[in-house]
């Protein structure tokens, strides 16, 4: 397959997969902004040949679409699922050995090769000689967007014993002193925290090589959740069908297929401001201290690319890495926690604030009312486990004579709202981990996490109309119907949780004063219920973005018994608070003067309607 990000750019041009751009651009919110509309309107790639302030040239929306990726991984796709799958389940292969005797050749021919030195070409440059790309109008400076980041376990070096991740990585701006010194973006939990951890305890800098473009198979390696044993390096190998070919340089790993490498250290306990960011939430990601790397060198190879991307409100980009990494992964969900038959980490709520998971329900049988349970225990394993621990809102059933599919988000929860028992089924965790970029919770990293668990036959009709009951309210107007059984509705601006404890409690009584709905068992409590219910979309990402469910959910007849909240209608206060982080918007000026790579006669002419 491709041995480049040349090659590959050469391949997607020739059948049709991608667009030069040789008009000049800025890299200052004009490329983010262009990248934006294109991938909206499910167009090429885009090769940026004229960058004002670098020589060199970037590439965005790659991964633009599903069958676009599967195109540039055509002729390894299945090799790397056979591996992944072997991996994750080798019984397999002593079920049928011979049949996967070939899967056992590719992972060997694919393990790393170590080169003597640099390859012929590699030149020296500064960070100032990179397109600094800045994304959206509050980020703190340009960032990287696609780095493979890569890292070393200080007790036990070398490439088998390495991470590859990929970490925001901030290039200027701040207080980041230029062509000096570059922040990184990551949590302790992960694998180059780890490393970090360990060099700390040694009382060393940790050395750290960041890997620009190559071929796609590294960038997407970067982001893979892969079984234990099965290094990102060995998988990349895998993927692109040649062997990771690396050397090392003054201590620091080289990947000789990279475009740009850039190394340095990483000393102990020392952090400095990093962001703000525009990110996959929809929201910016403020300025916090993290760990910065301490530039030693950087390389760049001849007529080498900048491969970059833009996250903002999904979907995005990374949100067909995410449909491809749950095509190359499988049943892994399925082995790692047995009795789970799919967990779907919602992309238009932001992925990380809202799960849909099917499990099985076999303690049934021994008792005399439905309800679940087996289901509790499966949706502990699932808000224990990896990235899924981040969830703040899990939706959980079992099939029951009904196939169901977590990706039909509608059907889904119509199915949920339909069983659920609100004096039974909705289980909180308070005080706990959420998303790093989640600014709902009670401060950075900390928030509660809820889980709906439904199972068993159906209890109520749910309502398509705005009921009566949530007409004139007062303080409370415009409902709106976003899908059966939910309703959105308006109240004042939010301004304390004080204040929000009145507003929820007179909104409860006037409800209840007016009778029992037991049709609309959810109520969104927001600023705009036009917006909401405009589409499904507007509805997941506003309400479990800008909800924190221990201190933003509410209930008509609320009440505690041994511990457990019950309701008659449950309410999520969705408005905007005063502690959440800044949506993402657009320059309108830079909106304007983009338009003129669209016109007649333009290299991007007739690719947006």
């Amino acid at each position: 397959m491709y041995k480049n990000l040349e090659k590959t750019i050469l391949d997607l041009e020739k059948h049709g997969h991608l667009v030069r751009v040789p008009e000049e651009i800025d890299p200052y919110l004009e490329m983010a902004a262009i990248h934006l509309k294109v991938y909206e309107a499910g167009g090429p790639a885009l090769l940026f040949e004229n960058i004002k302030g670098s020589k060199f040239r970037a590439v965005s929306n790659l991964f633009g679409t599903v069958e676009r990726s599967k195109f540039i991984f055509r002729k390894t796709w299945e090799a790397a699922q056979d591996v992944v799958a072997l991996r994750n389940d080798p019984i397999k292969a002593l079920k049928n050995p011979f049949k996967h005797i070939s899967t056992g050749i590719a992972a060997s021919k694919a393990l790393p090769m170590k080169s003597a030195s640099l390859p012929v070409g590699f030149q020296e440059i500064s960070i100032s000689d990179i397109p600094l790309i800045q994304h959206w109008p509050n980020d703190g400076g340009a960032f990287i967007t696609l780095p493979q980041v890569y890292s070393e376990d200080p007790e036990k070096p070398g490439i088998m014993n390495s991470n590859l991740g990929m970490y925001r990585v901030q290039l200027n701006g701040n207080d980041y002193e230029m062509n000096k010194e570059i922040g990184l973006h990551y949590q302790i939990h992960r694998g180059i925290g780890i490393h970090q951890e360990k060099a700390m305890k040694k009382g060393e800098p940790l050395k750290v090589s960041i890997f620009i473009g190559g071929p796609p198979a590294h960038t997407l390696s970067a982001v893979m959740p892969l079984p234990e044993g099965l290094s990102e390096l060995t998988f990349a190998g895998i993927l692109s069908g040649h062997r990771f070919r690396y050397s090392y340089v003054d201590g620091y790993c080289i990947s000789n297929d990279a475009d740009f490498v850039i190394t340095g250290e990483i000393y102990p306990g020392e952090t400095k401001p990093e962001g703000p960011f525009g990110d996959h939430l929809g929201y910016y990601s403020l300025t916090h201290g993290f760990p910065f790397m301490k530039i030693h060198k950087i390389y760049a190879k001849p007529n080498a690319i900048w491969p970059f991307t833009v996250v903002g409100r999904p979907p995005q980009e990374d949100t067909t890495f995410g449909a491809l990494i749950h095509e190359l992964t499988g049943d892994a969900i399925k082995q790692e926690i047995p009795g789970v038959k799919e967990v779907h980490a919602v992309d238009a709520a932001g992925v990380h604030p809202l799960l849909f998971a099917i499990g099985s329900e076999r303690y049934t049988p021994y008792q005399q009312v439905k309800q679940p349970a087996e289901l509790l225990t499966l949706a502990n394993r699932i808000l224990g486990t990896g990235q899924l621990s981040l969830a703040k809102y899990l939706f959980i059933t079992a099939e029951e004579n009904h196939p169901l599919d977590t990706h039909k988000e509608e059907e889904f929860l119509t199915y949920i709202l339909e069983r659920i028992d609100l004096h039974r089924d909705i289980h909180f965790q308070t005080n706990t981990t959420i998303d790093t970029l989640d600014y709902s919770g009670t401060g950075l990293n900390t928030g509660s996490k809820v889980v709906f668990a439904a199972y068993g036959d159906k209890k109520r009709e749910l309502c398509r109309e705005v009921p009566e009951n949530l007409k004139e309210l007062q303080t409370f107007f415009n409902p709106r119907m976003v899908i059966p059984g939910i309703v959105a509705i308006q109240g004042p601006t939010f301004t304390t949780y004080e204040n929000a404890h009145k507003e929820l409690q007179d909104l409860s009584t006037a409800i209840q004063m007016k009778g029992i709905i037991s049709s609309c068992p959810m109520i969104i409590l927001c600023d705009d219920s036009d917006f909401i219910s405009g589409s499904i979309n507007n509805f997941l990402w506003v309400t479990f973005t800008r909800s924190n469910p221990s201190h933003d959910m509410y209930g008509v007849n609320e009440k505690y018994e041994n511990k457990h909240w019950s309701c008659d209608n449950v309410i999520i206060d969705a408005r905007t608070k005063p502690h959440h982080a800044p949506p993402l918007i657009p320059d309108p000026m830079v909106e304007k003067n983009i338009q003129r790579f669209f016109v007649k006669g333009a290299s991007l002419a007739g690719i947006i309607d």
